[in-house]
């Protein structure tokens, strides 16, 4: 015999008109073919979730806000490498060939477009014609 499954639906109607009481908790068994002890459980649920109910919309504007921090904490972040590595090189009043001796292809925390962005240089002048022999 496999149990019954019961919407959501329908305990939180069953649990209410118990918390009513205008019904025995052995009316509302044989009422909704459920057995009382059942129904007990379903009405504790509701008075211990009763005031969670409350609470969702903060829950909400709390987990957005996480969201947003999170996202400004990464920006902040990358904004910070970008900084340092310019930093680094110190890099201004030095001409195009200069620059460029100065991209790091590997092992840098910034892509080398964005290198080339911070640097203010084409990305297209990293690519190198290749020499085919």
């Amino acid at each position: 015999m496999s149990r019954k499954k019961h919407s959501k639906e329908l305990k939180a109607k069953i649990a209410l008109d118990a918390i009513k009481g205008q019904k025995t908790m052995s009316e509302l068994a044989s009422e909704y073919r459920v057995h009382s002890n059942q129904i007990g459980r379903w009405k504790k649920q509701l008075f211990e979730s009763a005031p969670d109910i409350f609470n969702m919309g903060k829950d909400k504007e709390t987990e957005k806000k996480e969201v947003e921090r999170d996202r400004l904490y990464k920006k902040v972040g990358q904004l910070q490498i970008e900084v340092d590595w310019l930093k680094k090189n110190r890099l201004s009043g030095m001409s195009a060939g200069e620059k460029i001796k100065y991209i790091e292809p590997k092992d840098s925390a910034l892509s080398i477009s964005r290198q080339y962005d911070l640097l203010g240089l084409p990305r297209s002048s990293y690519y190198q014609p290749r020499v085919f022999l």
